[in-house]
């Protein structure tokens, strides 16, 4: 893609393969128009959360979403896409690069309201209220004498 469309000034896939900063890495995604979390099983789902919670109101990105991430559940408004599905996943890159700024903030409005009802003191509940309700839970374990 970047030898077909690139120019001196710009490449439209930039790939870092290093280690950033909190804030640095707030700013890429930022930066982003696009958020291309595909991984190919559960898994990535903070990295959507944090483009998400990253993007500028007034103009949002779109995050593109695997639909084998865990956050895919959550983040409905997203693009969720087959990774394995090539053709599936350029047609997302592209409706995502050209949707309207108000479907965008509509999405990016949607979204960010998902990531501030999972905090972690709501995730922290559910885990503890999900092995509480496990069968043999507090018992000892028992003597088989």
């Amino acid at each position: 893609m970047n030898g077909a469309y690139a120019d001196m000034d710009w490449a439209p896939v930039r790939y870092l393969n290093r280690t950033y900063r909190r804030d640095q890495l707030a700013g890429i995604y930022r930066a982003a128009r696009v958020g291309l979390v595909t991984p190919l099983r559960d898994g990535m789902n903070l990295v959507a959360k944090e483009y998400v919670a990253a993007q500028n109101p007034e103009d949002p990105g779109v995050l593109i979403l695997s639909r084998f991430a865990g956050a895919a559940e959550e983040l409905r408004e997203a693009l969720i896409v087959n990774p394995f599905a090539r053709e599936e996943v350029a047609q997302a890159i592209h409706r995502a690069l050209t949707m309207s700024r108000d479907e965008r903030i509509e999405r990016w409005t949607a979204l960010m309201a998902a990531v501030r009802a999972s905090d972690v003191a709501i995730w922290r509940d559910d885990f503890v209220r999900t092995l509480t309700a496990l069968p043999g839970k507090g018992e000892a374990a028992s003597d088989p004498d």
